[in-house]
C-alpha cells in the first residue's frame, strides 16, 4: 500500500470514529438545546405566530409530538421559535425537562 494511500485511509477511519463518538453523545443525552422539550397531548395542536389564541396559525403538531420549547408561558402560550408559539395546555414536559 503507498504512503499516499495509508493516509487517505487513516483519515477516514479517523472521522468515521469521531462522528461515531459524537452520534453516541448527542443520542445518549437527549438533551435539548433550550433546556426544554415538551409532547403535545391534543390530536392536533396549532403552532400560531404570537401568544394569542386568535393569531395566524404557522404550523401544526400531531399528538405525540416532540420538539424543543423554551421554558416558561406567557398568556397560556409557550414559545417554541421565532414567531411560533402553542397553547401550554396542549404540551407536557418530557421527564428529566427543563421547562
Amino acid at each position: 500500500m503507498s504512503k499516499k494511500t495509508a493516509l487517505i485511509v487513516g483519515a477516514i477511519i479517523a472521522i468515521v470514529v469521531i462522528y461515531a463518538l459524537n452520534n453516541g453523545k448527542q443520542q445518549a443525552s437527549g438533551a435539548s438545546a433550550t433546556g426544554c422539550k415538551v409532547t403535545v397531548t391534543a390530536d392536533v395542536l396549532n403552532a400560531r405566530e404570537a401568544a394569542d389564541g386568535n393569531a395566524k396559525v404557522v404550523g401544526k403538531y400531531l399528538r405525540d409530538a416532540q420538539f424543543d420549547a423554551l421554558p416558561g408561558v406567557q398568556n397560556g402560550f409557550r414559545k417554541v421559535a421565532d414567531a411560533k408559539w402553542v397553547a401550554a395546555e396542549f404540551t407536557q414536559p418530557v421527564a428529566g425537562s427543563a421547562c
